[in-house]
This record gives C-alpha cells, sequence and structure tokens, in this order.
C-alpha cells in the first residue's frame, strides 16, 4: 500500500519562507513523477510544481522564480522551498506521485500553509 506523508506546514508571515516535505512508503515504481498542489479556500486544486525522476521540473506560473522542488529517489521524498511567501499562497498543499506507465496515482492527507501577519 502506498503512502505518503507530507510535513513542514505552518504559519509564516509574507515575505517568509518555508519548507515542505513529503516521504512516500510502499512498493511505487521508479518510472514516476513526483508533484504538489494546493487548495485554497474556495477554489479548485492546482499544481504548483512537479519534478520527474530525472529532475525535470515544473511550476505554476504564480510561483516560479520564488519556490523550488527536488527530490531524492533513494529516499523517495520530494521537497518544495517555498519563498517570498504571499497571502495568495494559503492553502492546503498536498504530495502526489503518479506512475508513469502503470497509472498509479497517490496523494497525501495534505498540510496547511498559511501566509498572514
Amino acid at each position: 500500500q502506498v503512502q505518503l506523508e507530507e510535513s513542514g506546514g505552518g504559519l509564516v508571515q509574507p515575505g517568509g519562507s518555508l519548507s515542505l516535505s513529503c516521504a512516500v512508503s510502499g512498493s511505487i515504481s521508479s518510472y514516476n513523477i513526483m508533484a504538489w498542489y494546493r487548495q485554497a479556500p474556495g477554489k479548485q486544486r492546482e499544481l504548483v510544481a512537479s519534478i520527474s525522476r530525472e529532475g525535470r521540473t515544473h511550476f505554476a506560473g504564480s510561483v516560479e522564480g520564488r519556490f523550488t522542488v527536488s527530490r531524492d529517489n533513494a529516499k523517495n521524498m520530494v521537497d518544495l522551498q517555498m519563498n517570498s511567501l504571499k497571502p495568495e499562497d494559503t492553502a492546503l498543499y498536498y504530495c502526489n506521485i503518479r506512475e508513469i506507465y502503470s497509472g498509479g496515482d497517490y496523494w497525501g492527507k495534505g498540510t496547511l500553509v498559511t501566509v498572514s501577519s
């Protein structure tokens, strides 16, 4: 059974930084894409950042230049470093891993990030 566990959420002031981590346990294909999504109150879930096994990254336009994503393939972990945070970054952040060939699609329960003074 594949499980994802996020950590690192919390309250931060505008302009501050926060780092999220996600640990994946269970049997998962090496051919996967790891990603972070977020869902703000009253809004749809949106992709924040993704990273392939080879390290290719993609960012939402709203976070490009402020967020970075990295992964450790040996440990099945993915991190999201968030800098210059804005109140509009406030959301529940979800970790996701998608197996490219088998179609497996797994989600964490989410970690709350609140950007407020």
